[in-house]
């Protein structure tokens, strides 16, 4: 069952959609940080986290979209985190992984739309996730990029071929219909298609895209099932009929 973390970017009332969010079935909210110079906008939710932490039972799944992440890290591990992601386009990711790990904060790298996903590669056996862009950074309500279901299929390749545990995270313009074309994605990330609606609407999108996202996995192996019992179904006909041609013989 694929995993829903819900973004608190686009939110009008901060504080009120976190707690909606921790009143949910969503399983992380999910934080992003935002230094003006990574990228364009300032986002950082710090000061209010650290008040409400204490009331909240959902964990945070936490994307730095930061040139200098290390105080943030610092910060972020103090409360109840799950996840810490940072870019893969920074100067020397790999001191900020190390950096959280030594927290025992499970680790992610954040890839942009325009990166290419070989570049990921060197640090596979050093991450817990992939957050895979299908937006471009910094701000929310942004239409989903179709190729991102592409770089999807061949992130989830390489994670074979290396044969890691690694979960892949898809974050940027994810509605109930986007949800569907989610194949391989083991967590979502959706903000305003959620935090936008209303009352007990919010926890009913939550599980659609839930279902919807669950329902296209179901599909494939379905499907896979179908194709291997024809395959096994020709295989026994084949072999019948050269059990025959040899008696006749």
């Amino acid at each position: 069952m694929k995993k829903i973390s819900v973004s608190i970017l686009s939110s009008k009332n901060l504080q009120k959609d976190i707690m909606r969010i921790n009143n949910s079935t969503a399983d992380y909210v999910h934080i992003d940080v935002c230094d003006g110079k990574f990228v364009k906008n300032k986002f950082n939710p710090y000061k209010l986290l650290n008040k409400m932490y204490p009331s909240m039972n959902t964990r945070l799944d936490v994307h730095l979209m930061e040139k200098k992440p290390k105080k943030d890290i610092n910060r972020y591990a103090s409360l109840n985190t799950e996840y810490i992601t940072v870019h893969l386009e920074i100067d020397r990711p790999d001191k900020y992984l190390k950096q959280i790990k030594e927290y025992g904060i499970k680790c992610g790298l954040a890839i942009n739309p325009d990166t290419d996903e070989s570049a990921i590669v060197p640090y596979l056996h050093d991450i817990d996730l992939i957050l895979i862009m299908s937006v471009y950074p910094g701000y929310g309500g942004q239409e989903f990029l179709e190729d991102t279901t592409k770089k999807i299929l061949k992130i989830k390749k390489l994670i074979v071929k290396e044969k890691v545990d690694v979960k892949i995270t898809v974050d940027g313009g994810i509605n109930e219909e986007v949800a569907k074309k989610l194949d391989f994605a083991d967590i979502i990330v959706s903000g305003s298609y959620v935090t936008k609606s209303e009352g007990l609407e919010l926890n009913d999108r939550v599980e659609t895209l839930r279902k919807n996202a669950d329902k296209l996995q179901t599909k494939k192996r379905t499907e896979r099932r179908k194709i291997k019992e024809e395959n096994i179904s020709k295989k026994e006909k084949k072999t019948a009929k050269t059990k025959e041609t040899k008696k006749e013989e």
